[in-house]
């Protein structure tokens, strides 16, 4: 079994006390976001579990227990999110050399090969041009090279709360990705990630990269596993993604509207205040984050 942690907020950011607590038990409960009367009891034992998978913009917080993970023979990487958008639409964020250095800071301890950057989400609007991206990305590959080898990258997807957050700048509102967008910036993007040795794939997008040098990849991916950690899991698509994604199957075990990091453009929080109340009320003890 693969353990997501997370896709719906950044557990090693926000929630590693409560992690370690349930690692330490030996198990969590996840409730179904969908229907919340369904709650699931995962076993987090050495092992049932292959490996965990880590999405995170901090992993700092999590690392003073990365050491007790290899001891008990659990594997893990981490899928590292890092965009140059600032404070227009990553307000709780800090400086952009700050992420970089968080993400050297967690490749010294761990080893590049387990670091993996997400350019991600790519968001297109008069304020955040072909101009901007191209310019911006160049920067992080250049300065990320040393710590990762690989960077996934993806156009945003356009969730109505993602709208509702962006809608009231219009410099920041996104424009729809054109055959024109995609020929100006893809492009450019496979690039400067081959100019800086560094693998370009694409995860859950819409579009067909592949035509412009970037091949559809997977963020949670059986072919890497196998090769970094020696590992036969599951090929499986994982039938509770997006249909553009190619994930294999996981077990995620977060919690939706828990994420303070305020990305406007987040898929996971309805409002920034009420991950926060939850955030500060939030029990480690408890078995369900």
């Amino acid at each position: 079994m693969i353990i997501s942690a997370s896709r719906r907020t950044d557990i090693p950011a926000f929630y590693s006390a409560w992690l370690k607590n349930r690692i330490e038990k030996g198990f969590c409960m996840v409730r179904n976001p969908f229907n919340p009367a369904q709650v699931r009891r995962v076993s987090l034992l050495a092992k049932d579990v292959d490996l965990f998978v880590f999405w995170t913009r901090n992993a700092l917080p999590l690392l003073p227990f990365l050491k007790q993970l290899d001891r008990n023979g659990y594997h893990y990487y981490f899928l590292y999110t890092v965009t140059a958008y600032g404070e227009d639409l990553e307000p709780h964020l800090p400086s952009q050399q700050k992420q970089i250095d968080r993400v050297k800071i967690l490749a010294e301890q761990i080893g590049s090969d387990k670091v993996i950057w997400r350019y991600d989400p790519i968001l297109l609007s008069v304020k955040f041009n072909i101009n901007f991206h191209t310019d911006h990305f160049a920067e992080l590959a250049k300065n990320l090279k040393p710590w990762v080898y690989r960077v996934i990258v993806s156009p945003i997807d356009m969730y109505a709360k993602t709208r509702r957050n962006l809608q009231e700048n219009a410099a920041i509102l996104p424009v729809d990705f054109e055959e024109r967008v995609n020929s100006g910036l893809f492009p450019q993007l496979a690039k400067i990630a081959g100019d800086n040795h560094l693998e370009i794939q694409s995860c859950a997008s819409r579009i067909d990269t592949s035509s412009f040098g970037i091949p559809a990849g997977k963020c949670i991916d059986d072919s890497y596993i196998q090769q970094v950690f020696s590992i036969g899991v599951s090929r499986q698509k994982d039938r509770g993604q997006r249909k553009s994604c190619s994930c294999v199957k996981s077990t995620d075990i977060g919690r939706y509207n828990s994420c303070v990091h305020g990305c406007l453009y987040c898929y996971a929080v309805q409002t920034w205040k009420q991950a926060k109340t939850y955030f500060q009320n939030h029990n480690v003890a408890k078995p369900e984050m």
